[in-house]
């Protein structure tokens, strides 16, 4: 009885017809092009990518995840920034992945080892930043960080936060807190929420398909013959 009652409650707590776990699960073993394809030919939604300059630390980090907003910029004021900051991670929870819109900055890390650690211990399950620093230790942690730069100049006194939890810009996609967001080698992209279990569905058909693509393939078949079989390239 009591696991049945756990199972209800995390389905009720959920946005999606399942788990938030289970949908972070199942978008580990896409890729991001497929979701993509997805998104453009479904939804004709061309502005799902975030912009190409943001990478993973490590080529086999991938992350996925809701949405956790926040809106920063340059900025030499530091009254209550630690506090801002320390409030932010708070707010934090499982399954979340932090999205920062640094309005173009390119010069402080606003991100490193301690703010990873704190993350990890809410189960937030990666950050999308442009700059970090501490980088052998975030590393070691194993965190997953999708960067654009790194930078030993702290954002103390040259960075700070302005709000979190709001809807942000990032380059030509509007991320809102709750969003789905997913990222591996070849890039991130942002998947409205209300889409997001759909968008997980369509994207499994597409790979089961391409195990049948590869198949003929390999075989031998001639790629103008591969399409006329329902393949594609």
């Amino acid at each position: 009885m009591k696991t049945e009652l756990h199972t209800t409650e995390v389905t009720k707590a959920s946005p999606f017809p399942i788990s938030v776990s289970e949908m972070r699960e199942r978008y580990l073993k896409l890729y991001t092009g497929a979701v993509n394809d997805v998104l453009r030919f479904n939804y004709k939604m061309h502005t799902s990518s975030l912009p190409s300059h943001f990478a993973p630390l490590r080529e086999s980090m991938k992350v996925a995840g809701l949405a956790f907003t926040v809106k920063g910029g340059p900025d030499i004021t530091t009254e209550g920034e630690f506090e801002m900051r320390a409030e932010m991670l708070e707010a934090l929870h499982e399954d979340t992945v932090v999205v920062w819109d640094c309005t173009g900055d390119i010069v402080t890390s606003q991100w490193g080892e301690v703010m990873s650690m704190a993350a990890a211990k809410l189960g937030c399950r990666g950050a999308i930043v442009n700059g970090i620093r501490d980088t052998k230790a975030i590393l070691d942690l194993g965190f997953p960080v999708f960067h654009q730069f790194k930078s030993n100049t702290g954002m103390l006194g040259r960075f700070r936060m302005y709000h979190y939890q709001k809807p942000i810009l990032m380059g030509e996609v509007v991320v809102t807190p709750g969003d789905w967001v997913f990222g591996d080698l070849d890039g991130v992209i942002s998947i409205p929420k209300a889409i997001a279990y759909d968008v997980l569905l369509a994207t499994e058909e597409i790979l089961n398909k391409e195990v049948e693509i590869r198949e003929m393939v390999e075989s031998g078949m001639k790629p103008t013959e591969v399409v006329k079989n329902g393949g594609y390239f």
